[in-house]
């Protein structure tokens, strides 16, 4: 499969080294084949995985499982060896433990991890599309998954992810983080926002920033993205410079400011030590904090 080298890589989400293996999506016959040494991921309805008594993961097979791939979504191969998710309820499995995905970010390999949110959003977006959104008639699945059809209308339906900008705006040595009331105290982060209907990350970008911010980004390069399945967005990193207009909120965010360079400096070392002082960035398996990071190295002699 292909790989692409990237210096933005600390974020969660980014290391699932599966061959998508489209092709086989198709082949039903090579499905069955390739199930009983599948490794199968179980995931409950809430979206937690099921973990072993350590909380790593706790990976099935289909032999175990018994029968073939039936609802099962095939994610792809590694080292000539499928991967498959199933609902637990689907399959009556059990576990000792279940780990939700922000943890498994943290304490899980990075590969695993990353199969987990992949998982996972398939997962999702079958539990939101088992009707059609044209009719209302229910949905039977193919392609290993990846494809809903309508069996009264005849459309289909493909998997999907809501692309997000996110973005660290500067400003003379100066950072731009905002924060919502609902978030944890002193819990400060880059602006983000979704995309709309008929604009460019770039303009979406410039619209997000002000309209939470009231501050003009200047200009915008792309940096890096990460799948956020919460439920299942896409992130898309930029770093922006901007006008130095003052920050005004509007209702979504609850403050917005600038900070320099010893700030987040100070506050990345608060990671390791927090004194109860000062601000809290965004957690390490975000995108974020990845983009707060590279601000913050480009800042140093």
């Amino acid at each position: 499969m292909p790989v692409f080298d990237s210096s933005f890589h600390a974020h969660a989400f980014a290391g699932a080294a599966l061959d998508r293996a489209d092709a086989l999506r198709d082949d039903a016959d090579a499905l069955a084949r390739l199930w009983p040494d599948a490794r199968v991921l179980v995931l409950d309805a809430d979206g937690t995985a099921f973990a072993d008594a350590d909380g790593q993961p706790f990976l099935t097979s289909g032999r175990e499982l018994g029968g073939g791939p039936g609802t099962a979504i095939f994610l792809g191969m590694q080292h000539e060896r499928a991967w498959f998710v199933v609902e637990a309820a689907m399959v009556g499995a059990r576990a000792p433990g279940r780990i939700d995905l922000r943890r498994a970010a943290a304490e899980w390999p990075a590969d695993a991890s990353g199969v987990f949110c992949y998982a996972r959003g398939m997962s999702y977006w079958h539990s939101r599309n088992r009707f059609c959104g044209v009719c209302g008639a229910a949905v039977v699945f193919g392609r290993g998954g990846f494809i809903g059809r309508c069996g009264q209308c005849g459309t289909e339906h493909y998997p999907r992810v809501d692309p997000a900008v996110i973005v660290a705006v500067e400003h003379d040595g100066r950072l731009l983080l905002g924060r919502q009331a609902s978030w944890a105290p002193r819990r400060w982060s880059v602006v983000a926002g979704f995309v709309e209907p008929g604009e460019t990350f770039e303009q979406t970008v410039a619209r997000e920033v002000f309209e939470e911010t009231r501050v003009r980004v200047i200009q915008a390069e792309y940096l890096c993205t990460q799948p956020w399945p919460f439920p299942g967005a896409l992130m898309v990193g930029f770093r922006a410079t901007a006008h130095g207009d003052v920050p005004q909120v509007d209702g979504e965010l609850e403050d917005a400011r600038w900070f320099d360079a010893e700030e987040i400096g100070a506050a990345l070392r608060r990671e390791q030590a927090d004194d109860g002082q000062g601000i809290l960035l965004s957690p390490p398996i975000s995108i974020a904090r990845t983009l707060i990071e590279d601000w913050y190295r480009r800042r140093q002699p």
